[in-house]
């Protein structure tokens, strides 16, 4: 199955492509909080980390910075910003972690990140 992805950004259409053997692709949701007064820097990690998902066949579906008044109800801390990322397998998201260039930027994230709440599913 070949699903299409099309984004338009600053004028730009780009497009990406999904191919899902075996129904086997992958979804990871992240809740990301962040350090205080840190914003600015973890905008400067994503400008870098961000980039390398295509590299490993995955897709950024959804970046997303909600405020508050778009919680309708909330029994935990609200993120800064939610992702949800795919990936055609499990194997290509772990090499997306361990990706050398990604790596030369973990400083950032670890200077500007609190937590990371990580959640990892199929589509049912």
């Amino acid at each position: 199955m070949k699903i299409g992805i099309f984004n338009q950004k600053d004028g730009i259409f780009t497009a990406a492509y999904l191919f899902q053997a075996h129904n086997i692709m992958i979804y990871i949701t992240q809740l990301v909080y962040i350090r205080d007064s840190k914003a600015a820097i973890f905008h400067q990690f994503e400008e870098y980390a961000l980039p390398i998902i295509p590299k490993y066949n995955g897709v950024l579906l959804l970046r997303i910075r909600p405020d508050q008044p778009a919680f309708i109800e909330a029994n935990m801390e609200t993120p800064y910003e939610i992702h949800l990322v795919s990936f055609p397998s499990d194997s290509d998201f772990q090499r997306f972690m361990q990706d050398e260039e990604r790596k030369q930027f973990l400083h950032l994230k670890e200077d500007s990140i609190k937590s990371v709440v990580l959640i990892k599913g199929e589509q049912l």
